[in-house]
């Protein structure tokens, strides 16, 4: 589904984490880690995700949840959440490596992979890459030694970036954001070989990013199995910001953080199922963008809109029609107490009903009970994937 309307040669896979604040200690991959949403150290569970973006198009694509070493360690409470045995401990940047090897294995185009400094300081992780023949635009810290002069010097990239000349830098749009257009000043070095110097036929580069308003830096490790241009670095390093942007949807329109589930197995399932919603969602609102750029004024159908829409036009609609088709009995008295037990009437069952203008009893159709289990983000996904029905 992704594919076919996102689908793209010079796609960007993207991956990062996101985490989820939990209070217990049961639920598979929770221990006090960092989190980025909340930006600090929380008793918290961790998944690594791999997006896709393109020019038509962003979603998530892969999940995995991140084991860290006291649980693969503790075999017994691995048993308890459903880790089966041959799951070993993986760094988050091996974990996204895997999603990487996998995209690429079942087929999905993509030219690029882009990821934060945790992923782009990783050596092996890069090293992946090239082995994938995948370009890639990975952030660095500003301690990062950079190679140069061969391999022969090794320098951070910060004071690599002091020593650059005013000419060195250009401006240039590293793609529309919630504001406009978003503009940096950068400079790319191309005299940047790899970590230990491989004969790989790619082409490395530092490119680094400074804001036109504070100055802050950002710096990147880049690497093309083929001559790139700037521009072209440019905008798979302004891609990153999308994965960010599918968090935000995931969570907020189809519940990606509102499972209440403590098993590995479960934790995909659920997960699996938010991302088909989300896709679905990223499906339509891409389908919504109209050939002709001109403003008509209107509100711009996104994921968010999407989904109203999706609430108003299919959900609604399917509860009216309940009522409608609602099984519909007369009213009849209740049996008096039996004689030889006055004191104690045998209790009558009693349906969930509603009484309506001309006296009958109007069964309640079972969307009025609630499901247990369920929140009602929740039930955006079960939404999500109806209309997923109904479309196919």
């Amino acid at each position: 589904m992704v594919v076919g309307r996102f689908g793209d040669p010079n796609a960007v896979l993207v991956v990062d984490e996101t985490g989820d604040l939990k209070k217990g200690v049961h639920s598979v991959g929770v221990q006090r880690q960092y989190i980025g949403t909340a930006g600090r150290i929380e008793n918290a569970q961790v998944g690594v995700f791999c997006g896709y973006a393109s020019r038509h198009g962003h979603t998530l694509i892969d999940p995995r949840v991140y084991l860290a070493v006291s649980w693969t360690d503790d075999r017994d409470r691995c048993h308890a959440a459903g880790v089966p045995d041959e799951v070993e401990f993986s760094t988050k940047p091996e974990l996204a490596a895997d999603m990487i090897t996998a995209a690429l294995n079942a087929g999905v185009p993509a030219g690029w992979a882009a990821a934060d400094e945790a992923y782009g300081n990783s050596s092996v992780f890069r090293a992946h890459l090239r082995e994938q023949r995948l370009g890639y635009v990975l952030a660095v810290s500003c301690s990062h030694l950079v190679p140069l002069d061969g391999g022969k010097t090794w320098v951070r990239a910060d004071r690599v970036a002091a020593e650059l000349p005013a000419s060195a830098w250009q401006r240039h749009n590293a793609g529309v954001g919630s504001k406009g257009p978003r503009f940096y000043d950068w400079a790319w070095l191309d005299d940047v070989c790899t970590d230990a110097a491989p004969d790989d036929g790619g082409h490395q580069s530092l490119l680094i990013r400074r804001n036109t308003t504070s100055g802050e830096l950002a710096f990147y490790r880049c690497w093309t199995p083929r001559p790139a241009t700037l521009a072209q670095l440019v905008r798979v390093a302004g891609i990153r910001w999308t994965v960010e942007e599918s968090f935000q949807a995931a969570k907020g329109q189809v519940g990606l953080d509102q499972h209440q589930v403590r098993r590995r197995d479960s934790w995909h399932r659920f997960t699996t199922l938010a991302l088909a919603a989300l896709a679905v969602l990223a499906n339509c609102a891409a389908d919504a963008i109209p050939d002709d750029p001109t403003d008509t004024g209107l509100i711009k159908l996104t994921v968010k809109e999407i989904r109203r829409l999706i609430n108003t036009l299919v959900l609604r609609p399917i509860r009216d029609l309940a009522h409608h088709l609602a099984l519909v009995t007369v009213a009849t008295p209740p049996p008096s107490p039996s004689p030889t037990s006055p004191l104690h009437p045998t209790p009558q069952p009693r349906t969930p009903a509603m009484i309506s203008n001309d006296g009958c009893r109007i069964r309640q159709p079972p969307f009025e009970t609630p499901l247990v289990g369920w929140t009602w983000r929740g039930h955006r996904v079960i939404l999500c994937m109806l209309w997923t029905s109904l479309q196919i």
